[in-house]
């Protein structure tokens, strides 16, 4: 494909609340064995595109050990390869990113060393399978100066939390508004964007020369009545984790066959850092029903319309419900969970119960590791 692949993962978002304590929004686990960050990732090699650079920051040691090699998404080739750019202090610079457009603007000498035509961007926080190769034939096609992918938002989701746009009988975007208050329309910004690599070069410059740091607004937004920025309608699957509600209903999203049929069956496949465990165990008296049990967990207890990442352990008479439950936790016997984000590396320990009532609870426990 004759475009390079940028990744922005180095935001924060306060949405997230505790959950971004310990992690970048990108490295989020998603279904049980993914992270965010995969499906983007997943997007740029099936689409055939053999050069990506991820764009890191904020709590980044976590990505960063899940990028450390790239031959799980296959870009571990002679030509091209998955680059990690996180800030660097310089004689010129002693900012770490300032916004999208600055963290593109400290590392345009990699945009300026290769030697595709375009540029796919992509946000790290978005759950979905797109090819972009469609999306570029359609760039060409409508001769535009920036493509926006675009989705609709169901009714009653948050609209102020996206960009969104409004679009003629044509494609072409003719207003871009940021995370307004209210707004007439439901199509909103994915975070997807693909833009010739010379113009994009271009435009990053002169925004850096005028102090200016926002991606969306400072490019998009300042621009939308100067360039030619056209719009490309997904219709397939779409999600974006920025909130814990957010996170929480598209994870509980993935207990729907429907959409677990699309990214675990349908080609093309999801791909994701492996790791060597065994399979999930399920001891006498345990009680599985609609539910996603990773590797490495040892269920003894009961558990209900949740998802239960990597090494989880459940002991005996618990009850599991509504909840999602992250890596490494250990829940001791007799315990209650119901609506919840546990996060990872807890112990909670035996006859607990917690239990979200005024919407998702997230439980972190500090104690050490409970024995029995």
């Amino acid at each position: 494909m004759r475009a390079v692949g940028i990744i922005l993962a180095g935001g924060n978002n306060q949405k997230m609340r505790e959950l971004s304590n310990r992690r970048a929004i990108a490295a989020m686990p998603v279904a049980g064995s993914f992270r965010s960050i995969d499906f983007a990732l997943s997007s740029m090699t099936n689409s055939g595109i053999q050069k990506v650079a991820v764009l890191t920051q904020y709590n980044s040691r976590s990505l960063n050990e899940h990028l450390s090699s790239s031959k799980w998404w296959d870009f571990g080739r002679k030509q091209g390869g998955l680059y990690v750019f996180t800030p660097m202090i310089t004689v010129g610079n002693n900012f770490w990113y300032r916004g999208t457009a600055d963290s593109i603007a400290q590392n345009l000498d990699f945009l300026k060393r290769c030697h595709e035509p375009y540029v796919v961007m992509a946000s790290g926080d978005g759950i979905y399978k797109l090819d972009y190769g469609k999306v570029l034939e359609y760039h060409i096609e409508k001769k535009a100066d920036i493509t926006v992918v675009c989705s609709d938002v169901p009714e009653g989701d948050d609209i102020s939390r996206f960009g969104v746009v409004k679009i003629d009988g044509d494609g072409r975007v003719t207003s871009f508004e940021e995370k307004p208050v209210s707004a007439e329309g439901n199509a909103v910004s994915t975070g997807i964007y693909v833009i010739r690599r010379r113009q994009l070069i271009e435009l990053i410059e002169k925004a850096a020369s005028e102090d200016r740091f926002d991606f969306v607004n400072d490019i998009l937004v300042r621009y939308k009545n100067v360039k030619r920025i056209f719009a490309y309608k997904m219709d397939t699957y779409w999600a974006n984790i920025s909130t814990v509600e957010a996170y929480y209903k598209t994870n509980m999203d993935f207990l729907k066959p429907d959409v677990r049929d699309y990214f675990f069956r349908q080609y093309p496949d999801v791909y994701s850092k492996i790791e060597d465990m065994p399979p999930a165990k399920y001891n006498p008296g345990a009680a599985v029903k609609n539910s996603l049990v990773s590797a490495g967990c040892i269920i003894n207890g009961a558990v209900e319309n949740s998802i239960l990442f990597k090494k989880v352990f459940v002991g005996e008479n618990c009850v599991i419900k509504n909840s999602i439950i992250l890596n490494d936790v250990y829940i001791g016997d007799n315990t209650h969970i119901e609506n919840c984000i546990v996060e990872s590396h807890d112990t909670i320990r035996a006859n607990s119960s917690h239990i979200g009532e005024d919407g998702v609870k997230i439980v972190i426990e500090t104690n050490e590791r409970y024995v029995m």
